[in-house]
């Protein structure tokens, strides 16, 4: 069992949108395919894998750094101690040979994006789904039938006003979702309280709209925001401030009582192990939103899961972020608290498999081997011409 090639190419997202801090326009991803010598029912085993929305490609760091260190080994290194798969947690292992600690930024997504390929090779050559996999290996067989999903979107475009916000969330509730999440910071506050009330007019219920700042405001800022949103009991307020500011979210944990989400921009157990021990937030009711695809993978996202539950959290808490069929894999398999969605956005790396249903708030599983990225057309018809 070998691995005879990993290939990777940079992408663009064509994206023109905006959140409060970034535009889309010039964001690339990284792709990449791991080819080996197996072959099911006469075609080649192959993994693909991507790193999720919000980080640039990351080619370069792969090629000089990661992609060798594989290729290094032989092809005991890395099977799995019963010889019949590959070991994630070998090539992890080998992927971070001679790195430092610290500096989790871009190496954990180029990591995490070479990883997400390896657990597609590995539950392919298992014949079975990702999810059915992980739920065997790493939580007891149990898993979630469907996964909560929701609609992450309300980005900011050029000339969209508050009726273009509205159209938009009706096309998501048109497609099933029920929860729905738009972003605020990109601009004046008051023009975000209208967007809010917009929002709740259609949706119904504060339960059901989130919003999301991506890091934009100060101490001031998030905790005034907070002041003022407070009674519209949404579902969630999502990265204040700076991820790495534990003391503002500390601070606006104190004094909002709804419920808080972040994590998508901490790209390692510590970074995660320092937001549970000084970030203030609150196991009963708070939302955590690591993303295996940018945070080193699923090897150093098993280790986060462990590390909550010895905290007093329940994996419920965990939402991760990325939207793609790798976060709902994870979810379903180690049951997590639910996955994000962003239909027609970040295409065609977000969204589910072709013919994926949302009723109400749940999306169901599928039952191809892998991660299911041969289930979606669009993309894997990307992967295969790109990574040829």
């Amino acid at each position: 069992m070998k691995i005879l090639e990993i290939r990777e190419k940079t992408v663009p997202l064509n994206s023109a949108i905006s959140n409060a801090y970034i535009n889309f326009s010039q964001m690339t991803a990284s792709i990449v395919s791991i080819v080996t010598d197996q072959y099911i029912d006469g075609e080649q085993i192959i993994g693909f894998g991507f790193n999720s929305n919000g980080r640039y490609g990351q080619g370069s760091l792969m090629r000089e750094r990661l992609f060798p260190r594989i290729y290094d080994l032989s092809e005991g290194d890395y099977q799995s101690d019963n010889l019949d798969n590959i070991d994630p947690f070998k090539l992890w292992n080998a992927m971070l040979t001679n790195e430092k600690p610290g500096g989790h930024g871009e190496r954990a997504v180029a990591v995490g994006t070479i990883d997400m390929a390896i657990w597609d090779l590995v539950s392919k050559i298992a014949g079975k789904p990702l999810w059915k996999y992980l739920s065997e290996k790493f939580n007891k067989g149990n898993y979630d039938k469907s996964v909560f999903v929701y609609a992450a979107g309300g980005y900011y475009q050029p000339d969209k006003e508050v009726d273009g916000l509205i159209e938009e969330i009706q096309s998501y509730i048109d497609l099933g979702f029920s929860v729905v999440k738009i972003k605020v910071g990109g601009g004046d506050v008051n023009i975000d309280i209208k967007r809010i009330e917009a929002a709740l007019n259609l949706l119904g219920s504060g339960k059901k709209l989130a919003i999301d700042a991506n890091g934009r405001f100060n101490h001031e800022q998030a905790v005034t925001f907070a002041e003022i949103i407070e009674p519209y009991k949404l579902r969630w307020y999502e990265e204040p401030g700076d991820p790495l500011d534990f003391d503002l979210m500390s601070t606006v944990a104190k004094n909002y009582y709804e419920p808080l989400a972040t994590g998508e921009n901490l790209f390692s157990l510590q970074d995660a192990t320092n937001l549970i021990r000084y970030g203030g937030l609150r196991p009963d009711k708070d939302i955590l939103q690591f993303d295996p695809a940018l945070s080193y993978g699923l090897v150093e996202f098993l280790r986060i899961i462990q590390m909550l539950e010895s905290s007093g959290w329940s994996r419920k808490a965990c939402i991760p972020h990325g939207g793609h069929l790798m976060a709902l894999n994870i979810a379903a398999g180690l049951g997590l608290g639910g996955n994000e969605s962003y239909p027609g956005v970040f295409e065609p790396f977000g969204g589910f498999f072709d013919g994926a249903k949302v009723e109400g708030e749940i999306v169901k599983l599928h039952d191809m081997p892998g991660i299911g990225f041969e289930g979606k057309s669009d993309l894997i018809n990307l992967l295969r011409t790109s990574l040829k």
